[in-house]
């Protein structure tokens, strides 16, 4: 990892290193399992959401914050050529034991998404949900993700929605009321870690100024037909307000 690790990266380490590490891997086997990709909190299946390009079979693709690394191995399993990248060694042990079990293998980079090693104008697609998208600092990993794709690239990424940001409360189900100011929410430190979230009109001007299209915003709601919590959401919020979104942008041709 290159030199001037943030605050922010050094405790997201040590929250996936020590107390998340301890559910990676009946977990990871679960969404390793999966024959079909869904997305998010609620599993919303890739052929209701439609996140990933057509044309994926023989792309070269960069998980920004990979973790378990399971979303590599669903491109992977497409005939994409995934690279993941995490600063979490627990997390990519787990990926390592999960390539181990499903015979399925693909890169693996312990690294830092603000500071990828990798080469300029590499991959066709950057993808993230729940990594650098939720855990890295936007005005840092987008500029990174930029500088990884080809012209043409994409980038998707899948976060919590500013609404739910907005009104999460620590340690209880998000609220239906604002729990907090907008103009805090880009940077909120947790008792072990810190999440970005900025809201709709700022990432998007980000975006623009890195040199992306925005191409679609899917706001993501909890099904009817579930009845599954989370400590930090219900699904009954979660269907009248979305807790999710997916970002899909393109780098402007040169």
């Amino acid at each position: 990892m290159r030199a001037g690790t943030s605050d922010h990266t050094t405790r997201n380490r040590h929250h996936w290193d020590t107390r998340a590490a301890a559910a990676h891997g009946p977990l990871a086997r679960a969404h390793w399992s999966r024959t079909e990709p869904a997305w998010g909190l609620w599993a919303t299946p890739e052929a209701t959401l439609r996140v990933l390009p057509d044309d994926i079979a023989g792309q070269q693709v960069v998980e920004l914050g990979c973790g378990t690394a399971y979303i590599s191995a669903w491109l992977a399993r497409a005939g994409a050529h995934p690279v993941g990248i995490d600063i979490s060694t627990a997390q990519l042990a787990t990926a390592r034991a999960m390539q181990a079990e499903f015979d399925l293998h693909f890169p693996l980079l312990l690294a830092d998404a603000e500071h990828a090693p990798c080469a300029d104008n590499t991959f066709d697609l950057a993808i993230s949900e729940y990594g650098a998208s939720l855990w890295c600092d936007p005005h840092r990993w987008i500029p990174e993700a930029a500088r990884l794709l080809r012209p043409g690239g994409r980038l998707v990424f899948l976060h919590r929605s500013p609404l739910f940001a907005l009104c999460a409360r620590p340690g209880q189900p998000a609220a239906t009321t604002l729990q907090r100011p907008q103009a805090d929410l880009d940077h909120v430190d947790h008792d072990t870690a810190t999440e970005f979230t900025l809201p709709h009109g700022a990432m998007l001007r980000l975006l623009r100024a890195n040199g992306f299209d925005v191409e679609d915003l899917i706001e993501i709601h909890a099904p009817a037909t579930t009845h599954h919590d989370y400590p930090e959401v219900t699904a009954r919020w979660a269907r009248q307000w979305p807790s999710e979104e997916i970002w899909k942008a393109r780098l402007r041709p040169l």
